[in-house]
């Protein structure tokens, strides 16, 4: 076995078809079938089944190609290495951020990136969390940041800061006896018309946490998926909603929507910038995550990213 059977595997997987794989790779399909035989022969089990809808992987095809994968991505990362030493950096990184890390990290990042590395490219993805998991784990994305680490998933994990849940609200249509930016319980909240993202998101799942503990029932009127319509529809009035700060901070800015935090309980969460431990970080993509580090602290430390800051490393060798 080669990587060059390797990477026909692969393509021949993802394309479910020996003729789809053939024009893709520039391969004659006699040619395609015959490596897959001789990979069967020399494992001694079957890879993929045939059938009129196409080509299926058996249980162990499916060991095969993500194993396959992480060698070539590990191949094609060592090879962009060395191509890049000694010399600039340079190359792409591909960066995933959900919504609310992205409304105040991706911007001054990306400008950082530009003057201080060049040649380095730099693809910010925005998407919810669960997304981003997956696109790390998948190596659809270099790196990225997520709000909760598992210990089974083969991640790198570098704690950023730990953000604490405000209650926002319109500024002519404020709930609370208190002012905006005194500290509230989740109890005062027990009454107020919510709107928030659907139980299957991550925000929503740990505001459910903290209001189960206390014996609460939220009365949420609106569920929606979409950070910026939920914005609109607080700043209209429509209800309140509950954020990490960075998610609202261009509405607070404009006065469009105050706030008060959270403290009864402490609803906070933590941000982690993590990457997957399956393959090799290219030089590009840890001069990135050096800088990352850098932005976030500058960041936090002129309260546009608002939270307890953690003890991150000065230096990333990885």
């Amino acid at each position: 076995m080669d990587i060059r059977h390797l990477k026909y595997f692969i393509a021949i997987s993802e394309e479910k078809s020996l003729s789809a794989a053939s024009r893709r790779l520039g391969v004659a399909q006699p040619s395609l079938s015959q490596h897959v035989i001789k990979l069967e022969e020399e494992l001694g089990i079957p890879l993929i089944l045939r059938s009129a809808q196409g080509i299926q992987l058996t249980d162990e095809g499916h060991l095969l190609l993500r194993h396959a994968r992480e060698i070539c991505g590990s191949l094609a990362a060592c090879l962009a290495e060395m191509k890049e030493s000694g010399g600039s950096v340079r190359g792409r990184v591909t960066f995933g951020m959900p919504p609310s890390v992205s409304m105040v990290m991706s911007v001054p990042l990306a400008e950082t990136v530009r003057v201080e590395f060049p040649d380095v490219r730099l693809q910010a993805i925005e998407a919810m969390s669960g997304f981003v998991r997956n696109w790390i784990g998948d190596q659809t994305v270099d790196i990225g940041f997520l709000y909760n680490v598992d210990k089974k998933d083969n991640f790198h994990s570098i704690p950023i800061l730990d953000e604490q849940l405000c209650l926002f609200s319109a500024p002519d249509n404020w709930p609370l006896a208190t002012p905006p930016g005194a500290p509230t319980s989740l109890a005062a909240l027990r009454d107020l018309d919510l709107i928030l993202p659907s139980p299957s998101h991550g925000l929503r799942k740990t505001i459910e946490k903290h209001a189960q503990a206390r014996g609460l029932q939220l009365n949420v009127v609106i569920e929606m998926d979409a950070m910026t319509q939920i914005k609109e529809l607080v700043a209209r009035g429509s209800g309140h909603t509950i954020f990490a700060p960075a998610a609202a901070y261009d509405f607070v800015a404009r006065g469009e929507l105050v706030k008060a935090p959270i403290t009864d309980p402490d609803m906070s969460r933590p941000v982690y910038l993590v990457h997957s431990t399956t393959r090799p970080m290219s030089r590009a993509c840890q001069s990135v995550q050096r800088l990352t580090l850098e932005v976030a602290r500058d960041l936090v430390r002129r309260g546009i990213w608002e939270g307890r800051l953690r003890d991150m490393p000065a230096e990333i060798n990885d």
